[in-house]
């Protein structure tokens, strides 16, 4: 039962608290699976991200739905997801009659416009700390070069990032066995010597 008490206090605080659609909240939903509550670590959650990016769909209903699942099955599934949108479903309800009234007001534009940087700079620190480890894993000239392809096929020639994120995953399938093999030659060249 605690279980499902703090998986929708989670969920609802996410639900709750972002801002600017489904990438700003996934800090949010690390916080919340990583730090505070400790259901995965960083690298489950980046490979859990990296999958549901792949897949269609909000990006931040699928990664409550997998935490739920993770920790109680499909009816952890079914309370995280409700527990993510109903909050929000409820509060669209209430204030889709005050919109006309709202969006012309500056006090509205203004609150916006604040919490904007907050969320980039949520963001910043989220591709920061993925970007550590990929050159951690993968060295410095190598990951900058696995950078430099994700970028240039995200955003010159505009390939869906669900394409560029299996492409990256059936390459990182057979990156260790590429490079252990690599490496032996090596390893034996320098035993023999």
């Amino acid at each position: 039962m605690q279980s499902y008490i703090e998986l929708i206090i989670a969920m609802v605080r996410t639900g709750i608290l972002g801002f600017g659609g489904g990438p700003s909240v996934i800090p949010l939903i690390r916080h919340e699976a990583v730090v505070k509550y400790q259901w995965i670590n960083d690298d489950e959650f980046g490979e859990t991200l990296a999958i549901a990016n792949a897949l269609p769909g909000p990006i931040a209903t699928k990664m409550s739905a997998y935490l739920g699942y993770r920790l109680k099955g499909v009816s952890g599934a079914i309370v995280a997801t409700a527990a993510h949108i109903l909050p929000t479903c409820l509060a669209m309800v209430a204030l889709v009659t005050l919109v006309s009234v709202l969006s012309s007001s500056q006090i509205i534009q203004n609150m916006i416009g604040a919490v904007t940087p907050v969320i980039a700079v949520l963001l910043g620190i989220m591709a920061y700390e993925f970007g550590q480890k990929a050159l951690k894993g993968f060295g410095m000239i190598f990951g900058i070069v696995l950078f430099l392809l994700a970028f240039i096929g995200l955003q010159v020639l505009s390939i869906h990032p669900g394409i560029i994120v299996m492409i990256f995953l059936l390459y990182g399938a057979f990156h260790f066995k590429l490079k252990n093999r690599w490496n032996r030659p090596n390893k034996e060249k320098g035993v023999s010597s």
